[in-house]
């Protein structure tokens, strides 16, 4: 078990740059998630710290050794790949046992860790089962087992459920989380899909084009992005976001987007009053825009009125796309509505969960 360090890493392919001096701290026994699109440079950080990928500038540090020249096998970590990488000629048992056998780790000492890891995972009857004869969901469990049996300091994933289907996600999902907190070992889990990120991780680190956009806890990314792709990317359905002028009158201040204007908190007047007469970005959540009739009660509520272009009915939730004058954005509102498309619909934003942008940095206004 040990900590993890980032210092003023980068990653170059030749003129190419694919991660920007990453400075961060992985602490001891921490579930840390690196999340962004393809192509950000998460699994690329994550291979790095495998020492499968060489740094081009910086150190990276586990416990209070740098591992900069040390090579995989040195590194005393585990990694579950994408694929899995099982090999399909030799059994549950052999697959979880072959890196020990590698090592040279006495048989009973093998036995003894591939049937712990074995019953850990649900696995205990599948041992002598050949890959090809498991489910998907099986087959990730073995990865995960082969990575047990080493009992590293360090578990490495780079996005292991991202070949199961939806509903074993879930599944997969829970097991990994009880995983981590039954064996409190530091995990660094790589994925594209902020679900699994905002369920699983302590932390979350957002990487966008090589840069570490914010790194915070799920609840402080949802409710206090740093930025304005932090804040779009975080959530689903994704934040709406709209081009507004502040505008400041007879002591109040609101938002004009053009197409409507909501008022701002009072509460909120100084830290936004340097930016009144200003181009900003008006950034408000669906399931914070609620039908009028079925608005919960005492909230700060700024009303406007809009056409029903889509409806989307998910069971608990229903969400509909809104067009106000030029604006189109989503609402997440109560499934007891019964909207028409094309028909109007009275809506109230919850300004209080309302979010400004710097229009020039893209930068939140606190």
């Amino acid at each position: 078990m040990a900590s993890v360090s980032y210092k003023h890493v980068q990653k170059n392919y030749g003129d190419v740059t694919v991660v920007k001096d990453l400075s961060m701290e992985i602490a001891d026994k921490e579930f840390v998630v690196f999340v962004g699109p393809s192509g950000c440079g998460k699994s690329t950080c994550l291979r790095m710290l495998a020492g499968l990928e060489e740094i081009s500038g910086g150190e990276i540090w586990i416990g209070d050794r740098k591992v900069n020249d040390v090579p995989p096998k040195d590194r005393d970590i585990a990694m579950v790949f994408q694929s899995y990488a099982l090999y399909p000629h030799m059994t549950v048992y052999d697959n979880m046992a072959f890196g020990l056998k590698l090592r040279k780790t006495p048989k009973a000492e093998i036995d003894t860790r591939v049937k712990e890891a074995g019953e850990i995972l649900g696995l205990t009857q599948y041992l002598d089962r050949k890959p090809k004869a498991l489910s998907g969901g099986q087959r990730q469990r073995v990865a995960v087992g082969r990575a047990i049996v080493r009992e590293p300091a360090v578990f490495l994933m780079d996005e292991p459920l991202s070949n199961l289907d939806a509903k074993l996600r879930v599944t997969a999902r829970a097991e990994i989380s009880k995983l981590h907190q039954r064996l409190q070992t530091t995990f660094v889990y790589v994925t594209h899909d902020q679900v699994e990120a905002m369920t699983m991780g302590d932390r979350i680190a957002v990487l966008n084009s090589g840069d570490l956009m914010q790194i915070d806890s799920p609840r402080n990314l949802y409710e206090h992005p740093d930025n304005v792709f932090v804040a779009g990317f975080i959530g689903s359905p994704s934040m709406n976001f709209f081009d507004a002028t502040l505008v400041g009158e007879e002591g109040k201040l609101f938002v004009d987007t053009g197409s409507f204007r909501v008022n701002v908190p009072s509460e909120r007047n100084k830290a936004y009053e340097g930016h009144i007469g200003k181009q900003v970005v008006f950034g408000m959540r669906p399931e914070h825009i609620h039908a009028s009739n079925f608005a919960p009660p005492n909230i700060d509520a700024s009303p406007l009125e809009g056409q029903i272009d889509v409806i989307e009915l998910l069971g608990h939730e229903l969400h509909l796309y809104i067009s106000s004058g030029k604006s189109s954005y989503v609402a997440t509102v109560d499934t007891r509505l019964a909207p028409t498309v094309g028909n109007k619909v009275g809506l109230v934003m919850d300004v209080s969960n309302m979010h400004l942008f710097d229009k020039d940095t893209e930068q939140a206004i606190r």
